[in-house]
């Protein structure tokens, strides 16, 4: 604050100094650096959620595709055909799902394939870009989610199935699985 002098009278001017108006710049800077911060966490969350609901979804089409062909099983045996519940899964060792193997279900393709080793050796899902579907066509866009499966028997009319998801967002690799029991219906 300045002291000015006119006409012999003392007059005080109101104003900023160099060091109070240096202050306010870095408040300011603070406070659009914490905005932009909280939007660029928003996006980054938005991500992760995006891609967890992919896996979501991809784990419940994997179970759901195995009790497909489960019951499609029963139903030939209605049928008189005899066939094994796991027939075309997990029913000899040369089947793709056989107990210990990590295997693949590409849904629109209504196949399983087995992968050359264990968990983390199957390839990464891929998307069509016209119809949306996920699956392992070759002409289709790679996505960044991998999806295993394995069969563990339990007894005669029981199994375990794991699906394992895991995928990448950004630096982070983010990975769940499910374990459901899987009953023999014939």
């Amino acid at each position: 604050m300045k002291n000015i002098f006119i006409k012999n009278k003392k007059v005080k001017k109101r104003g900023f100094t160099l060091v109070e108006t240096l202050v306010a710049i870095g408040i300011l800077s603070l406070s659009i650096l914490a905005a932009f911060t909280a939007v660029q966490n928003g996006l980054h969350s938005s991500l992760v959620a995006k891609d967890q609901v992919i896996a979501f979804y991809m784990t419940q089409e994997a179970m759901e595709f195995i009790k497909n062909i489960r019951d499609e099983n029963a139903l030939m045996s209605l049928d008189g055909t005899s066939v094994s519940w796991l027939h075309g899964l997990a029913e000899s060792a040369g089947d793709p799902c056989y107990f210990g193997k990590t295997c693949i279900i590409d849904s629109p393709l209504k196949i399983a394939t087995a992968c050359s080793g264990s968990f983390g050796s199957c390839p990464v899902l891929r998307q069509d870009s016209t119809s949306g579907l996920y699956g392992y066509t070759s002409g289709w866009n790679e996505t960044n989610i991998k999806r295993e499966i394995q069969f563990e028997s339990i007894n005669s009319s029981e199994i375990m199935v794991t699906v394992r998801m895991s995928w990448n967002t950004g630096v982070f690799t983010q990975d769940f699985q499910v374990t459901q029991s899987v009953f023999n219906r014939q």
